[in-house]
């Protein structure tokens, strides 16, 4: 069975070969101050834009078993953004993306905001989305892990919602050059809702999330973590990077050490911020429309392959949202706990992103 094609059938794959001048229209719509971060950081430099692009297209010959069902400029330029430019670099996650894609085709069928188990994981806040920005101008995803019913929503439902999510963001230039922060709130996640954390589908989650996908992370951060989540870090530690598990933050209850990375006012009260508490339908709303539970057809003009149209009564009960758990985070004095080299094996997290 051929890849499966994530685009609308009337998107159409660009080879363009415009000169170095006219190439500038990527970066049309930056910051003067993000211009200067992705030259500073990224090495990013709009004179050889063209050519940055085309060695990573030309490179695509070389892997004749991965369909590459988009090649266009905006998307490779999200690839060597990823990697600073390195275009092998850039090349192997482009590669990676599609072969991910290739190996779970049944992840990505009806991979849209209306297939069913998608918008169940939406409504239930898996991922919630910040509408604000960091000081550095990151977006901020939220996981509140409790609010797993299991009896609702698989994992892999999940993992496709915060990929279908990363899809729609990572079409924003700035957020490709600032990038993600994530938050993990581990309040009330029992241990049987943990013992579902098999070691195959975290590795499936961290060949999605770490391994094949074009987004800069800049730091996951665990709250409230209980013991048995630590345990389950030695389940997945041969498939970290070390440069991922450098972007670790572990703060249990401690919000203190949260705010010395993440300043409070770009956070929800439920982390010490002085946001208001977040709504879990947010940014199911953004994806859904504004009455994602009523029967008119919405479509997100940033993703045009999500089409979102009217489902039976029966899947509108199922997916009306419950009750939602809440942080029991506190702000306490104390000193930021990051991993480092030698650290207790048995204190160590459990998830990364790069």
């Amino acid at each position: 069975m051929g890849p499966v094609s994530l685009l609308p059938k009337y998107q159409k794959l660009s080879t363009w070969k415009g000169d170095s001048g006219k190439m500038t229209h990527l970066q049309a719509g930056l910051s003067p101050e993000t211009i200067e971060k992705a030259r500073l950081e990224l090495n990013e430099n709009p004179d050889v834009l063209h050519q940055d692009i085309q060695q990573v297209r030309d490179m695509i010959i070389t892997r004749p078993d991965i369909g590459f069902l988009r090649t266009d400029d905006a998307f490779i330029l999200r690839f060597l953004r990823a990697r600073k430019f390195h275009q092998a670099d850039a090349f192997r996650l482009l590669a990676q993306y599609f072969q991910y894609r290739q190996l779970n085709l049944d992840m990505f069928k009806n991979f849209k905001a209306d297939d069913p188990g998608i918008k169940r994981a939406l409504i239930d806040g898996f991922p919630g989305v910040l509408e604000t920005r960091d000081h550095y101008g990151r977006k901020i995803l939220l996981l509140f892990a409790a609010n797993w019913d299991q009896s609702r929503n698989s994992f892999t439902d999940i993992l496709r919602a915060i990929l279908l999510s990363l899809e729609v963001l990572i079409e924003d230039p700035e957020l490709q050059i600032n990038g993600f922060i994530l938050i993990i709130d581990w309040s009330n996640f029992s241990f049987k809702q943990a013992s579902k954390l098999t070691p195959s589908i975290l590795k499936l989650a961290i060949e999605g999330l770490q391994d094949s996908f074009p987004a800069r992370f800049g730091g996951v951060h665990f709250v409230n973590q209980p013991w048995y989540i630590h345990a389950l870090y030695t389940l997945i530690k041969p498939f970290l990077k070390d440069k991922t598990r450098k972007r670790i933050f572990l703060h249990g209850n401690n919000l203190n050490s949260l705010h010395q990375l993440i300043h409070p006012e770009f956070l929800p009260s439920e982390f010490g911020g002085t946001l208001p508490p977040y709504d879990m339908g947010t940014w199911a709303r953004t994806l859904l429309g504004p009455d994602y539970s009523d029967e008119n057809d919405y479509t997100h003009t940033s993703y045009n392959a999500m089409h979102v149209k009217h489902t039976s009564s029966n899947l509108e009960r199922e997916c009306s949202p419950k009750p939602m758990k809440r942080s029991q985070s506190v702000v306490e004095a104390g000193t930021l706990k990051h991993e480092e080299k030698g650290e207790n094996e048995n204190t160590q997290p459990l998830l990364a992103l790069d």
